[in-house]
């Protein structure tokens, strides 16, 4: 699995530096096709990552996912691959990549009242993306290979979370994007919007969010004094669109959806860990307290959290005790009981405490990430090795696993591998030169024929890369 990644990777980066795409200027050929859309989005989703604002929160990032498959099942393409991600922002906004990637602000998430309102934002942007928007909206220009493109939607992306830079931004992408492509047309977004509605109500969440949440970023407009939200900037909600949304809702009747209790969970981590510790422990207080809002597990789940980031151990265990009382089987909860059993040092048998919890949430990478650690502090190599050689085989893009993987080798002297699964780690940071180098250094160390191999055939595709880029660069 780790190498038909790789060579997935190598074949969509060389494919972007290759020449002869088609004209897209040229009518005949419509627009881009969708296999060159998920190239421009990957080779953008490399650069995003590698960016400080980029969430690398498995816990969120999980739920995000979760939510976005159950909305992707239903929308008009539920074949296509999406991947949702988070970006540590406190600007209200939302963005689709070409290709289907989805990002989310966490000032939209926390911003969000409910998980229809979260969802009714996910089901426009999967709706951008079903329907080739980006194609639509680059088409006529004409790019010499699919890396420039790349480059351009992240710098479309830079422009419309800070319009003020977007000249400066473009011109820095080499693309000469005009202004007005920065934002969908007003088609694009009456059409995300028919077709949003749709997917939310396949998907079982209540269409009205959609527009009450619409009405929400607007009263959050003059909170900011004329300071429009950045996704109010990049989707204007004009009055005949408003009135749209509204003419379709007319006949749907009002459903009370409750939320799951992990879209009530993210949004407390996300307050626990973007805030100060010290305002994040008033904040939860406060909503346990007289006043006495929100969910009351998930603000107890939120206090204990940033107690324990305050490294106040006795009484963030106290805290949990009050969270065991009320909450249900859950694994963003068992993670945290992992985290303050590691934090006090007192547990006799971690690593029977984490064999369980991951054989019961087989799929919850921050437990996987715990237990690994607990392996490899309890000197347990081989079986750390295992875990994670059997969770990259289900998350092959998972940078944190092939770091995990790079320090079991190393504890073990392997020393060829280690290098090799830094290269991993590297290469989906968006670091080239990095994962040439640990290359290089694999090939230096090992004596392994086939994994030589391996790293030859690597080393060879990766400096080619470089030297398009070299070339594109000079």
């Amino acid at each position: 699995m780790k190498r038909i990644i790789f060579l997935l990777f190598c074949c969509a980066t060389l494919a972007c530096y290759a020449d002869g795409l088609p004209d897209l200027g040229d009518v005949s050929q419509e627009m881009i096709s969708p296999l060159q859309e998920r190239q421009i989005g990957e080779q953008s989703m490399y650069q995003i990552r590698a960016n400080k604002s980029y969430l690398d929160d498995a816990e969120v990032a999980d739920y995000l996912n979760q939510l976005g498959d159950i909305l992707v099942s239903n929308c008009p393409e539920p074949a296509m691959d999406f991947e949702f991600f988070a970006i540590n922002d406190n600007a209200i906004n939302a963005f689709a990549m070409p290709g289907g990637f989805v990002g989310v602000n966490t000032g939209l998430i926390l911003l969000a009242e409910n998980e229809s309102e979260l969802a009714s934002v996910l089901s426009h942007e999967i709706s951008h993306v079903t329907q080739h928007h980006f194609a639509r909206m680059i088409s006529g220009q004409k790019y010499d290979s699919l890396a420039a493109l790349a480059t351009i939607a992240v710098a479309i992306l830079a422009a419309r979370n800070n319009p003020q830079a977007a000249s400066a931004a473009i011109m820095g992408a080499q693309g000469g994007v005009m202004q007005r492509q920065l934002n969908f047309t007003r088609e694009n977004e009456q059409e995300a919007d028919r077709i949003g509605i749709a997917t939310l109500q396949k998907s079982g969440f209540d269409t009205r969010a959609m527009p009450a949440f619409f009405e929400r970023m607007q009263r959050a407009t003059r909170l900011l004094e004329g300071n429009a939200p950045s996704y109010l900037r990049t989707h204007p909600i004009t009055a005949e669109r408003i009135a749209d949304v509204d003419n379709r809702l007319q006949q749907t009747p009002f459903r009370l959806v409750p939320d799951s209790l992990n879209f009530q969970l993210v949004r407390a981590k996300l307050h626990a860990i973007t805030k100060p510790p010290a305002e994040a422990i008033a904040f939860f207080k406060s909503a346990l307290g007289d006043q006495k809002f929100g969910n009351p597990i998930a603000n107890h789940y939120g206090l204990t959290l940033a107690l324990l980031r305050n490294k106040q151990g006795k009484l963030a265990e106290q805290e949990f005790i009050s969270l065991q009382n009320q909450a249900p089987f859950n694994a963003m909860i068992t993670t945290l009981a992992g985290k303050l059993k590691r934090s006090n040092g007192q547990e006799k048998n971690l690593a029977g405490f984490y064999r369980t919890a991951t054989q019961n949430f087989p799929q919850h990478r921050a437990l996987v990430y715990d237990y690994a650690e607990v392996l490899l502090e309890n000197h347990s190599y081989q079986d750390a090795l295992k875990l994670l050689n059997e969770q990259i085989l289900i998350h092959g893009n998972d940078q944190r696993l092939y770091e995990l993987q790079a320090k079991t080798f190393a504890a073990l002297g392997r020393v060829q591998e280690e290098h090799h699964a830094l290269a991993y780690y590297f290469i989906l940071h968006g670091n080239l030169r990095g994962a040439i180098d640990q290359l290089e250094l694999a090939k230096q160390t090992g004596t392994d024929y086939y994994e030589l191999s391996t790293i030859e055939t690597e080393l060879k595709q990766f400096r080619a890369i470089a030297a398009a880029q070299r070339n594109k660069n000079p």
